[in-house]
This record gives structure tokens, C-alpha cells and sequence, in this order.
């Protein structure tokens, strides 16, 4: 799928989009439907660049949804975009995690506190698989990349290193991996 081309948006619209990407998910589920929204919905960008700024974002110091706000924005309008993406993804949830601070500090002891917690999390490991069901048809095409994203798994989902100790050995062998094949079809297609 390729990127679509990019249209003026306003700078409400940013800040209403990313305000209901936030409102809408619940944790690492806010990566899953802020793809949906933003390459499926709005059409902003296509799969290929979600991903790789995605990428990015999980890469970079900082909050990934923070730093895909302030990426479509800018990619949208600049500065400002990327200021009203930010204020529309952080200050609902800002008023309601304060709201709900205060009522859990108020009403912790209560079982049904606890049971309202399980569901959420669920909710969020849920939207997590999906994204990655998604984007893995996307991706994983090949033996190589299912390889890559094993070894990814294995070293920080099982046996839990840290990240940046996982990016340090698989992300030189993704790139020796794509390097060659990236010319490889830039030589075929010059030749055709």
C-alpha cells in the first residue's frame, strides 16, 4: 500500500483525531488503533510508513504515542501540527487519570476496584494482538523476517532483556539482512 498523498489538515481535526486515538485504547492497545485511525480512517499515511515511524517511535527517548503524535503532526502541518497532536492525545487523558487517581485512592480497598482493573488489562492485550496480527501479514512476509521478529520475541519477551540490548544484536542483522536485497531490486529494477 502506498503512502497517500498528504491533504491539509486542520489543526482542530489533528487535535480531535489523536484525542480520540486516546480515548478510544487502553495501554500498548493505543499503538493498535492509532494505526487504525490514522492509515485506515484518515488515511494520513500508508502501512509501510505507520511502520517504519512506529519504528522509530519505540526506538526514540520518549512515550511511542507521544512520539507518533508528534510525527503525523508535523508530517500534517508542521510545528503547530505536531503541538496540537500532542495537547489532543495528552489532556483527556491527563483530567482522567486524575479524576480516576482520586477515586482510587478514595475507593481501593473495594473488590470490584480490582475486577474493573483485570477487564482493562485484557482489553489492552487484546488490541495488542490484533496490531500485531495486522501488521505481521504486512511484514513477516519471508523466512528471514518471521526469523528476525522470533529471535526479537524470544530475547525480550521470554527471556527478558533489555531492549536496548535486543536492538543491539538484532537491528545489524536486520539491516546486513535488508542492505543487499534493498539494491538487489533497485539493480532488477533499472535492468527491466
Amino acid at each position: 500500500m502506498t503512502a497517500p498523498e498528504p491533504t491539509k489538515v486542520g489543526l482542530g481535526e489533528l487535535a480531535l483525531t489523536f484525542n480520540h486515538i486516546a480515548l478510544a485504547s487502553f495501554g500498548g492497545g493505543l499503538s493498535a488503533w492509532s494505526r487504525e485511525v490514522i492509515v485506515v480512517e484518515k488515511q494520513w499515511m500508508g502501512e509501510a510508513e505507520f511502520l517504519s515511524a512506529m519504528t522509530m517511535c519505540r526506538i526514540l527517548p520518549g512515550a511511542n504515542q507521544v512520539n507518533m503524535a508528534v510525527f503525523t503532526g508535523t508530517k500534517l502541518r508542521a510545528v503547530p501540527g505536531a503541538v496540537a497532536a500532542v495537547v489532543g492525545l495528552c489532556f483527556m487523558p491527563l483530567v482522567i487519570v486524575l479524576v480516576l487517581a482520586f477515586l482510587y485512592f478514595t475507593f481501593k480497598e473495594v473488590p470490584a476496584v480490582k475486577g474493573v482493573l483485570h477487564g482493562a488489562s485484557a482489553a489492552a492485550v487484546a488490541l495488542t494482538l490484533a496490531m500485531v496480527i495486522k501488521t505481521g501479514k504486512t511484514c513477516l512476509t519471508g523466512l528471514i523476517p518471521v526469523g528476525l521478529f522470533g529471535l526479537a520475541f524470544v530475547l525480550n519477551g521470554v527471556l527478558r532483556w533489555p531492549l536496548l540490548g535486543v536492538l543491539a544484536i538484532v537491528a545489524p542483522l536486520a539491516l546486513l539482512w535488508a542492505w543487499p536485497r534493498g539494491a538487489a531490486e533497485k539493480a532488477a529494477q533499472a535492468d527491466a
